[in-house]
């Protein structure tokens, strides 16, 4: 399929990795590898660090359980975006754009731009904690410089999306190995891991559970998966999206098991030495400090310092393209990559300048989960559309989801909702008690915007079930296109005023007639003084030429070829164009549009928008083309 380069996402990259048609099955899969790799950088950065290190702190190896189904419901969910982006070749915000109506869209946009933002955020502390660590730069100067950090990793993608790749995953081989040596160092309890895999959950731990769910699957990587599959040149047909799709379920169980591997050995260690030492973490920095004395190597807090200033940095390159793609396929709107990055990234500065500010090191802390509940409570809204659309077998062909696959799905959207429902009622009743007797007003103002996202998102799931209950198909699901029957335009009408402006309007409606061998039905209706009273029994002078008009009309498209007929009616000009089209049984109507509005209207009068919300047929418009304006003289 080809597509149009302005609607493509991230044309600078589109379709530029060459894919051998033929060859090992090694090297085909190398030629895929990759967008997998830039995606599981989201789902070990910062803000996992603190949800980890939290949940490892706070109830040992408890939660590994919610990490694997975390990275279970990921590989899914990114397979399903991969998938989207291959056989659609739309990304998931092009999709939502081309699915919703604006209001929606615009919605889903605005709080998408929110968890991208709640994201950069994460990653902004990060980087500050990790250059702090390292190189003792103060907090607020270590914000500061994380603005320069965009022009830093923008400028690898001028070597290309392989280039980017290859710089991603030696990141993310950096954090593995220092993560390695972490697990090496601590020796945890192998038997407590085994035992975290057996589900248990309580009002204390669900928060951190959010979070992590949050911090794994995270709503903007879907949205990034589904364009960064399209840098590949796929081969046409249903063999070359097959392979493409069969490849990247291989790229992204390997990356996102390697994920999983990091997040596991982040709780596993703080577990092994701060649960089992007693000691309460609350900020990164302070998980640094006691990692060297409770294990006995200063390496040990090194590693950890390395690995976070990696997060922090990979993070922002995956972050730069998720955000450019959301405002490309919501919007319509390009920026350049580094003015949109500055852009979020002056969003993340301003309220962690502020933390550090007011609340200091344990403000960060603080925040970094915060933002990871943001991301988990924006997922429903990513993943709705997403089951929708590729369970959808209009959009995706053969390529549509099973019934099994759809029942997972759908089975981890529910998971995600029902946790989301939980904290939602949990934390609004704990913000109305802490406010006193304000409480009310600040359960009302939650109480309704999250009523809002609820009825949205309720609008979200159901809405495809109803409309295909009710018969209704969505513009952007009509898919298919060759099955469709060509329409027979038989009886053509076309409404003339007897003005110069006449001749426009046939010169759209002759082609018409000749290509389907149909017939122009010449309607004018007289609407002066005697025509609105008398109706037909008017004959004044304006009535006799107006029908004289339409037989010399009628008389030269005869000499063309082309069949017509006159229809000459008397009083309000809709009112009369509407009765024709079940009198005359026409397939289609021709109408002038004049370009007049506001005071004009009201003066002239509207034809057009009264007939086309009346009729049952096609109407075709042709308005007379603007004269050019002339330029004013230097």
């Amino acid at each position: 399929m080809v597509t149009e380069q302005k609607s493509v996402s991230l044309p600078e990259v589109h379709a530029t990795v060459g894919v051998p048609l033929n060859g090992r099955f090694w090297r085909r899969l190398f030629a895929f590898a990759g967008p997998a790799y830039m995606v599981s950088v989201g789902y070990m950065d910062p803000g996992n660090w603190a949800t980890d290190i939290e949940g490892g702190a706070r109830f040992a190896y408890q939660l590994i359980w919610v990490l694997l189904m975390s990275n279970l419901m990921a590989v899914l969910l990114q397979t399903l975006s991969a998938r989207l982006g291959i056989v659609h070749g739309r990304d998931l915000a092009q999709a939502c754009r081309d699915a919703y109506p604006r209001p929606v869209y615009l919605t889903l946009w605005f709080v998408c731009e929110i968890a991208i933002a709640a994201c950069d955020l994460a990653e902004v502390l990060g980087t500050t904690i990790g250059l702090n660590l390292l190189f003792g730069i103060p907090m607020q100067w270590g914000v500061l410089l994380t603005a320069l950090d965009t022009f830093l990793l923008l400028a690898i993608q001028r070597f290309g999306i392989r280039k980017m790749e290859a710089f991603i995953l030696s990141l993310i081989t950096m954090i593995g190995v220092c993560f390695i040596l972490e697990i090496f160092l601590a020796k945890p309890d192998w038997h407590g891991v085994l035992g975290g895999f057996l589900p248990r959950l309580n009002s204390e731990s669900l928060y951190i559970a959010i979070g992590i769910i949050g911090a794994t699957v995270m709503p903007h990587n879907l949205y990034l998966h589904s364009a960064l599959v399209q840098s590949r040149q796929i081969a046409n047909g249903g063999n070359g999206k097959a392979e493409a799709c069969r490849f990247n379920l291989i790229d992204s169980a390997i990356a996102l098991n390697a994920a999983f591997f990091v997040n596991a050995a982040i709780l596993v260690m703080s577990a092994a030495v701060f649960f089992r030492n007693g000691q309460m973490v609350r900020e990164l920095q302070q998980a640094h400090q006691l990692l060297a004395p409770l294990l006995g190597t200063a390496l040990a807090g090194t590693a950890f310092a390395v690995a976070l200033l990696c997060a922090g940095q990979s993070s922002t390159l995956t972050g730069t393209l998720a955000g450019q793609i959301v405002m490309e396929g919501f919007l319509h709107i390009r920026l350049r990559p580094w003015v949109r990055r500055l852009l979020t990234r002056s969003i993340a500065i301003i309220p962690a300048a502020i933390t550090i500010g007011i609340a200091g090191e344990h403000g960060t802390y603080q925040l970094l989960i915060l933002s990871q509940v943001i991301l988990s409570l924006q997922l429903p809204f990513a993943i709705v559309p997403l089951v929708h659309f590729t369970s959808d077998r209009e959009r995706m062909g053969s390529f549509s989801n099973r019934v099994w696959v759809q029942v997972l799905a759908w089975l981890a959207a529910g998971i995600i909702i029902a946790l989301n429902v939980r904290l939602v009622a949990q934390q609004m009743t704990e913000w109305a008690a802490a406010a006193g007797q304000w409480g009310w007003l600040v359960g009302l103002l939650l109480g309704t915007v999250a009523g809002g996202l609820g009825l949205l998102l309720l609008w979200l799931i159901f809405r495809p079930w109803v409309r295909r209950w009710r018969g209704l198909v969505p513009v952007a699901e009509v898919a298919g296109l060759g099955r469709l029957p060509e329409p027979r335009y038989q009886r053509i009408g076309v409404a003339l005023e007897n003005q110069p402006a006449d001749k426009l309007i046939l010169q759209h409606a002759i082609p018409v007639a000749r290509a389907h061998q149909g017939t122009l039905i010449l309607i004018h209706v007289v609407e002066g003084v005697s025509g609105q009273v008398f109706g037909a029994q008017a004959a004044d002078l304006e009535a006799r030429e107006d029908h004289a008009y339409l037989e010399r009309v009628a008389s030269e498209l005869a000499a063309m070829g082309i069949k017509a007929e006159v229809d000459l009616r008397f009083g309000s000009p809709p009112a009369e164009l509407i009765a024709a089209v079940s009198g005359k049984q026409l397939d289609l109507m021709v109408l002038g549009g004049h370009r007049h509005r506001g005071l004009a209207d009201l003066i002239f009068g509207k034809t057009i928008d009264p007939v086309r919300h009346k009729v049952p047929i096609p109407i075709m418009t042709v308005a007379k083309p603007e004269s050019p304006r002339r330029l004013p003289r230097p």
